[in-house]
């Protein structure tokens, strides 16, 4: 009996011996895999930051990093335009070019395709509930009051007529979503800085004269903004520009010629200055948009040297193309004084969008616009003479502008959530 206990008792021991040997195996087993795993995460996670190393973005296919500005442009004939030019209660007669006669719709069908990301899509409701009890207001040239009459055709048309209503006022004019309470508006400032030009209708002067250390006689129409979108430089480009210290209605005042780029830099150190001691920085987000290239010489994209943007139906496709419409220079000084004010504590976000609206020569509105004064005989034999290649047709060029605007007033990471709301 002691002999068949023993031999139980050896059996049982045996059995959970391997039990225990089975349960080491497969906690080892176990072990190896979840180290494994997180050798290959780990080996997966260098690979990605390799490559994004080698691609310039900390985060490639992510929001938060992606440079949204380097991309091309991609046809897109089932999503854009994002709304139709006949739809939009306020667009401009400067910009209609359907209306005025253009054949070739294919400018409104380019969508922005980023390298490395996607550029969200606009939406307006989502915008607007930003905007609640708010003001967005854009301040600068006739370039920001295209990419105002956009913004203002992107979100007027998901909005009943009875709903929404349009008033200006001297150099502002303002948008108005009433469910919303929130208003789009568009101020006149070319030069930023007080200036001879500053009258809304009539500023085409021969000599161009600024105040370059006075901006509080326009700033006092944006000071309580909740979102300002600046712009200027095209009124900049003249071979000297007259300065005046005192005042455009003293006869004492002081005139002195100055360099357009050193009285570029004087008006953005003012505009800078007035900023920092004037801007709630808990409330306010700032922008600054850049130069919007002109195509008015077409042997820039193989052409005739006599020809510019009339005709032309098709974008640039050389990558990088840099043609001589826009100053490097005058946007070296823009981001000086952004990066100056950063390090007094203040955020602008510059948009970049001249490298990417180079490529845009078809979308100018050309000759399909209304014509403010009766057109010559010379200028009917010769379409290029009057032809627009400054502004931008709508839909159009100014929409992307402000699709990136969108996305920059969110926050790419968080773009996405808002707009699944």
């Amino acid at each position: 009996m002691a002999k068949k206990l023993q031999v139980v008792s050896s059996s049982w021991a045996i059995r959970c011996s391997f039990q225990t040997l089975i349960g080491l195996l497969v906690a080892i087993l176990v072990i190896g895999a979840i180290y494994l795993t997180r050798e290959s995460e780990q080996l997966l996670e260098e690979q990605v930051t390799n490559n994004q190393s080698k691609d310039g973005d900390e985060s490639v296919g992510s929001s938060t990093s992606c440079d949204l500005f380097s991309g091309k442009w991609v046809f897109d004939n089932k999503s854009y335009p994002l709304y139709k030019e006949q739809d939009c209660t306020f667009m401009s007669d400067q910009l209609a070019c359907e209306k005025f006669g253009r054949k070739d719709l294919s400018y409104q069908h380019w969508r922005w395709q980023p390298h490395h990301c996607d550029l969200p899509r606009f939406n307006a409701t989502a915008l607007l509930e930003r905007l609640r009890n708010k003001r967005l207001v854009f301040v600068g040239d006739s370039l920001n009051r295209n990419q105002w009459v956009s913004m203002v055709c992107l979100v007027g048309t998901s909005i009943p007529p009875q709903l929404k209503s349009m008033h200006g006022n001297g150099s502002l004019v303002a948008f108005k979503a009433h469910e919303y309470n929130a208003t789009i508006e568009y101020y006149w400032a070319p030069l930023l800085v007080e200036s001879n030009s500053d009258d809304p209708v009539k500023h085409r002067l021969p000599d161009r004269i600024v105040r370059a250390q006075s901006i509080e006689k326009h700033a006092l129409h944006w000071t309580d903004a909740d979102i300002l979108i600046f712009n200027s430089y095209l009124w900049w480009r003249r071979p000297k520009i007259k300065v005046l210290w005192g005042s455009f209605e003293s006869p004492d005042g002081i005139y002195k010629d100055v360099q357009p780029l050193r009285s570029y830099e004087m008006a953005l150190k003012t505009w800078s200055d007035w900023l920092e001691f004037h801007v709630n920085r808990n409330k306010t987000q700032l922008f600054f948009v850049s130069m919007s290239p002109i195509h008015e010489k077409a042997n820039e994209w193989g052409k005739d040297a006599a020809q510019n943007c009339y005709n032309e139906t098709e974008p640039i496709w050389k990558e990088g193309h840099r043609g001589s419409g826009s100053s490097p220079k005058m946007m070296k000084v823009v981001e000086g004084a952004i990066e100056g004010l950063k390090m007094r504590g203040l955020k602008v976000q510059f948009l970049n969008i001249t490298q990417l609206t180079e490529y845009r020569k078809e979308g100018h509105p050309s000759i399909y616009r209304k014509q403010w004064e009766p057109l010559t005989e010379e200028q009917v034999a010769n379409p290029e003479s009057y032809a627009d290649c400054i502004h931008w047709c709508l839909p159009g060029v100014p929409d992307v502008w402000n699709e990136l605007l969108y996305a920059s007033i969110f926050g790419h990471d968080k773009v996405k959530e808002e707009v699944e709301l």
